[in-house]
């Protein structure tokens, strides 16, 4: 049996429907939220902490075939800082979506590899057009929340490209996509504070499951990608078929270096 870990798959969320769609299809799968307990296949995750990411990593099983980086935070959805928040010296999107994420893949290459036929699916978003390949390196500047979430997600296709490049000779493909607009709770903690706008959300809720992707739809691409022969390896995707991501996205050089860094950092943790 294929064994797949899918990160943030909390009530109702993408991440969630993502691990139905893959158990129907005979996978053993393994899940993460923020905060549960542990059982043979739920374990906590917390993307910003380090030590919450290798303590998950040792627990996976030697062999792993999928990996889905489900998990992610969009906070600030009113645009209301003017100064980054910061987690270990990091602004809190690229701490959490991305160096939280990169972390993890890198401990689980190993596992990986040991399948000799895995595949990382990076669920980002096409806000990542939103990002720039001059803030992977600098700070946004002037800080805007919304532009440093999307360039967490650039960098995040950046590194679904470069797993490819690095990996795909050896049996470890990578993957990127946009789900589509999903109802889900990731808008929660991003109006955690404004009670206000949270009770006027709640209010639109039946008009926004209307109008929004299901999660069971939304998680549509990512089996496409987790699973399809049609999914365009090192590729971006968006409704089930390979797409064309930003123009920052393409850039092979600029992905090659953030990996280095980003190993160069993923390493520094264990000193």
């Amino acid at each position: 049996m294929k064994v797949a870990l899918v990160t943030g798959a909390g009530d109702r969320s993408i991440g969630a429907a993502t691990a139905g769609a893959l158990r129907a299809r005979g996978f053993r799968v393994l899940t993460t939220t923020r905060s549960c307990p542990i059982t043979a296949d739920h374990h906590p995750l917390d993307l910003a902490d380090a030590g919450s990411v290798a303590r998950l990593a040792a627990w996976v099983p030697e062999r792993l075939d999928l990996l889905v980086n489900n998990a992610g935070i969009h906070l600030d959805l009113r645009s209301r800082w003017t100064e980054p928040q910061l987690v270990d010296g990091h602004e809190v999107h690229w701490r959490t979506n991305y160096l939280g994420t990169a972390q993890l893949t890198r401990l689980l290459l190993d596992n990986l590899l040991e399948s000799g036929d895995a595949r990382v699916v990076n669920v980002v978003s096409k806000l990542h057009d939103r990002g720039r390949n001059e803030w992977l390196v600098a700070p946004v500047a002037p800080y805007d929340s919304w532009a440093a979430y999307g360039t967490s997600k650039l960098a995040l296709v950046h590194e679904a490209a470069e797993i490819e490049r690095r990996y795909g000779g050896v049996g470890v493909h990578g993957y990127s996509l946009h789900p589509g607009s999903v109802y889900t709770r990731i808008a929660d903690r991003g109006l955690e504070t404004a009670p206000v706008l949270g009770r006027l959300r709640r209010l639109a809720a039946p008009i926004e499951r209307r109008t929004l992707l299901t999660p069971e739809v939304g998680a549509r691409t990512t089996v496409f990608c987790a699973t399809s022969p049609d999914a365009r390896p090192g590729g971006y995707h968006r409704r089930e078929a390979p797409a064309e991501p930003s123009a920052d996205a393409q850039d092979a050089a600029v992905a090659a270096k953030l990996w280095d860094e980003t190993s160069a950092w993923t390493a520094s943790l264990l000193t």
